[in-house]
C-alpha cells in the first residue's frame, strides 16, 4: 500500500491504496469522480485524459504513486463553482459534439489542455491537439467546431 498526497480539482487529497493502481483509478474508485473514463487501458483512446500539472495526460498509463504532490484537474474541475459550465463544455453541447459522450470528457481536458497553450489555434492545431483522443461517433467535425467557438467565447471575456 501507498499513501498519495495530491491536489484533484483545487482541493488537497491524501489517498491509500495499492501500489500497483494507476491515476485512473485513484480518480474514478478511490474519490469517485467518474468523469475520467477507461477505454483502452493502454493511453491510446484519450478517454481517460486529465490534466497532471497542467500538461494533458493518460491517466490509465501514470502510475498512481506517480501523482504524489501532483495537481490534477478532472473534467469535473472545470465548470465554475456555481455549476456554470466551462466555455468548452457549453460548446460541446451547442455545436453537438456529443453522441455517445464516451470520448467527451478526455476531449474536452485535451481541448483545454490546447487553449491554455494556444487561445487562437488554427484546425490543424486542433487537429494535432486532439490527436490522442478517439471519437467513434461524431466524425470529429462537431468537436473542432466546438473548440473553435469556445476559444472565440474565452477570448472574449
Amino acid at each position: 500500500m501507498i499513501t498519495v498526497n495530491l491536489t484533484v480539482n483545487g482541493k488537497n487529497e491524501s489517498v491509500t491504496l495499492p501500489a500497483e493502481k494507476r491515476l485512473v483509478d485513484l480518480l474514478r474508485d478511490y474519490l469517485s469522480l467518474a468523469g475520467t473514463k477507461e477505454g483502452c487501458g493502454i493511453g491510446e483512446c484519450g478517454a481517460c485524459t486529465v490534466l497532471m500539472d497542467g500538461r494533458a495526460v493518460a491517466s490509465c498509463t501514470v502510475p498512481a504513486g506517480a501523482a504524489e504532490g501532483a495537481d490534477i484537474l478532472t473534467i469535473e474541475g472545470i465548470a465554475a463553482p456555481n455549476g456554470e459550465l466551462h466555455p468548452l463544455q457549453q460548446a460541446f453541447i451547442d455545436c453537438s459534439a456529443v453522441q455517445c459522450g464516451f470520448c467527451t470528457p478526455g476531449m474536452i481536458m485535451s481541448a483545454y489542455a490546447l487553449l491554455q497553450d494556444d487561445p487562437e489555434p488554427t484546425e490543424e492545431a486542433i487537429r494535432v491537439g486532439l490527436s490522442g483522443n478517439l471519437c467513434r461517433c461524431t466524425g470529429y467535425h462537431q468537436i473542432f467546431d466546438a473548440v473553435k467557438q469556445a476559444a472565440g467565447i474565452m477570448n472574449s471575456k
